[in-house]
């Protein structure tokens, strides 16, 4: 696999007009690179973890690929048919074969492809993304359990379609627009329809009346000062969640704050506060006085470091 990481959306405010852009579904899923070289499949994170045993169901090369590296979103669909990052959470951080083949036959997964990088040794990186996508439209993916998205050209049609369908929202490309590994780009804007975001856990809380139930999280921002508290998430956290986190930071105990800033003490009292490393991704209405609105807790994003944010 080569030494690439995903370009990256910037946040919109708004559809793109003109001819000049093109639209597609922002998939609720794990970015990752797929590469194929001597006959098998790599999976690559955005931070360049290989993810490849977790999805033994896309592993299958496409028809005739001999070398190419390809950038996508691995996505799953929830009890509404609607993809649904929560629903990968139960395959994302399995490992032991015989668990993983289960879950996948209970859990089948998607690979969305979207963009192509490399095809027989040549690099279209530099090449616009019309081009590089009219290449990924000749190759035959379906026997790979991979697909090529739709494209739009009509993004405000789209834009409602998704709100109305549920899904996450919209990325809006430009055309000419090369691709930029690692880099954030104007070029291709993200258009979320609610409000999710990705932040640190510092600490957690237990369930009243216990010492070792975790009932909720104490969640920050990275900034230019350290970790910013933004508030308590415990929407979402049921007792099959309270398991997996507390196994997943009870390593990561740590005497004192994380938070460059003030914990109220409602919300630091009978707190285990924790390293800074685990990325997990919140949905909200966004923020009030510094603090999230309504959180609900969505799952452990391990494709993630505190370094991305």
């Amino acid at each position: 696999m080569p030494d690439l990481l995903p370009m990256l959306a910037t946040p919109g405010t708004h559809v793109p007009p003109g001819e000049e852009w093109c639209h597609e579904v922002k998939w609720d899923g794990v970015r990752a690179l797929g590469a194929v070289a001597a006959g098998a499949v790599t999976l690559t994170s955005r931070n360049g973890n290989r993810i490849t045993p977790a999805w033994p169901e896309l592993q299958t090369p496409p028809s005739g690929v001999r070398d190419l590296v390809v950038d996508g979103e691995i996505i799953a669909l929830n009890e509404r048919g609607v993809p649904d990052f929560r629903v990968l959470a139960d395959r994302m951080h399995v490992r032991k074969a015989a668990t993983v083949a289960r879950l996948a036959a209970r859990i089948p997964a998607t690979y969305m492809v979207f963009d192509l990088l490399r095809l027989d040794g040549e690099d279209l990186c530099p090449l616009p993304l019309h081009e590089r996508r009219r290449r990924l439209g000749e190759l035959d993916l379906a026997a790979a359990g991979w697909q090529v998205p739709a494209e739009y050209d009509d993004g405000a049609m789209l834009h409602q379609a998704t709100r109305a369908q549920g899904l996450e929202g919209i990325v809006s490309k430009r055309r000419d627009s090369v691709y930029r590994p690692g880099e954030r780009s104007q070029h291709w804007l993200k258009l979320a329809h609610r409000h999710r975001g990705s932040y640190v856990i510092g600490g957690w809380r237990p369930q009243v009346g216990t010492s070792d139930r975790l009932a909720a999280l104490l969640v920050g921002e990275p900034g230019p000062d350290g970790l910013l508290y933004r508030g308590r998430v415990g929407s979402g956290i049921g007792p099959k969640q309270s398991r997996a986190l507390t196994e997943l930071l009870a390593p990561l105990a740590r005497g004192a704050t994380p938070f460059a800033d003030d914990v109220p003490r409602e919300d630091a009292t009978g707190t285990t506060w924790v390293e800074p490393v685990v990325v997990i991704d919140v949905d909200t209405h966004g923020l009030g006085y510094q603090r999230l609105r309504q959180p609900s807790y969505q799952g452990v994003r391990t494709d993630l470091t505190p370094e991305d944010l």
